[in-house]
């Protein structure tokens, strides 16, 4: 037991200086892959047997809906369109270089850690797709985590929500710069270094600031819940809810700046705090 605890202790110290394990990580990666897919397939039956199930009359009934919701967004967008052409031509008067759009893929979550005190997932893209260390990661409605662990074929992200994981994000009111931290709870994320007289308010949207380099600024992050004033503290009690359902999600997308393509994008640090 001494000689295996030993030997261990070796490995462990081996690792995180040189990282001589990553390759076996690699390919137990590979290795598992299919038993990730096999555990995985009950859930993508289960959805395929619903889906297969639902009457005519719930699809045209989801049909129409989809269709309103498609004019309602098609006429907001003529809006949007007319904004963004009317920046463009602010930029090139200003002579400043257009922004280029971050770059997405779609992936999907086969698998939630089972730790209760740890909010990770994997996913089913990986090195060999261009994923890279720190990269984030959004779903519809807003910010979802960052990878921590890429695998050959899968990823480790941890998520807003992990105690662990710290953002830096910023009032889309007014720009107002803080950080956002998980809390073990999917519903809720905690703004400790505001002080009192810091201009917040409930309803306030917390989008990322693009400090620390991970995130690409101005994705939704959350929207802030309560604002508690402590006259007998230096910093307000201030906690937010996060757009995205942390804890329903089954398809997200990774994201990749304009100077991070996919297949060529190094690694990056991921804005987690070493445990």
């Amino acid at each position: 037991m001494l000689a295996l605890m030993a030997i261990s202790i070796v490995l462990m110290i081996l690792d995180h200086r040189q990282g001589h394990l990553e390759k076996v990580r690699n390919v137990l990666g590979v290795a598992l892959y299919p038993l990730q897919v096999a555990v995985d397939a009950p859930f993508r039956l289960w959805d395929w047997l619903g889906e297969g199930m639902t009457t005519r009359n719930e699809l045209q009934l989801e049909v129409s809906r989809l269709h309103a919701e498609r004019l309602l967004t098609n006429a907001r967008l003529q809006r949007f369109t007319a904004l963004e052409a009317e920046n463009a031509r602010l930029r090139d008067l200003l002579d400043a270089r257009s922004r280029v759009r971050d770059e997405i893929r779609v992936a999907e979550i086969m698998a939630v850690d089972a730790n209760p005190y740890r909010h990770n997932i994997v996913i089913d893209i990986g090195e060999s797709d261009g994923v890279y260390d720190g990269q984030a990661i959004v779903a519809a409605n807003g910010v979802v985590g960052q990878v921590i662990q890429t695998g050959f074929t899968t990823s480790q992200a941890i998520l807003i929500s992990d105690p662990g994981h710290a953002l830096p994000v910023e009032v889309n009111r007014n720009g107002l710069r803080t950080i956002a931290k998980g809390t073990g709870e999917f519903d809720r994320l905690d703004l400790p270094f505001l002080p009192n007289n810091a201009d917040i308010q409930p309803g306030d949207l917390l989008v990322t600031s693009g400090l620390g380099g991970a995130f690409p600024s101005g994705y939704p992050v959350a929207v802030v819940g309560t604002v508690n004033r402590i006259p007998q503290e230096p910093f307000a009690d201030v906690t937010a809810v996060p757009s995205s359902a942390l804890d329903q999600v089954r398809e997200v997308m990774l994201i990749w700046s304009a100077e991070k393509a996919p297949g060529e994008a190094a690694p990056a640090t991921p804005d987690v705090p070493n445990d």
